[in-house]
């Protein structure tokens, strides 16, 4: 018999995805980037965040080429304020990884502005790739 955690309703946090699938996360793929360690930091910075940042990983998101993607979705009150998921691609060395960081603590997509250094890396998502396609 499998038991679930239940997590008690309330807001939702800003909350990190960060691609695992086949060629984020990978060090065959994309070597010169410790993979494990901006795992590991990205979750850190959840656990000492009070709640205000969760972390998940997924496969893979889609945009291979742009590895590693991170999404960042927007918390409950980022939603009410019409915030959309941000999806950051190339998110590969600890710059990177300290800006996504500091934007989802100070709140993230509606909350924050994305900063300077992460708007270049800023890529649309597979959806809207394919919709500017036709």
């Amino acid at each position: 018999m499998t038991t679930y955690a239940l997590r008690p309703f309330g807001p939702r946090p800003c909350t990190l995805v960060v691609c695992r699938g086949c060629c984020c996360g990978d060090a065959r793929k994309i070597p010169g980037t410790d993979h494990e360690g901006q795992l590991a930091r990205l979750r850190e910075a959840a656990a000492a965040s009070g709640g205000r940042l969760a972390v998940r990983t997924s496969d893979c998101l889609g945009p291979c080429g742009q590895a590693n993607v991170i999404v960042v979705q927007p918390s409950t009150e980022g939603r009410r304020r019409g915030a959309r998921a941000t999806w950051i691609g190339w998110a590969l060395d600890d710059d990177a990884t300290d800006d996504v960081i500091a934007w989802a603590n100070a709140g993230g997509p509606g909350l924050a502005d994305v900063p300077a250094t992460l708007e270049l890396q800023l890529i649309p998502p597979p959806a809207d790739a394919r919709r500017r396609m036709r």
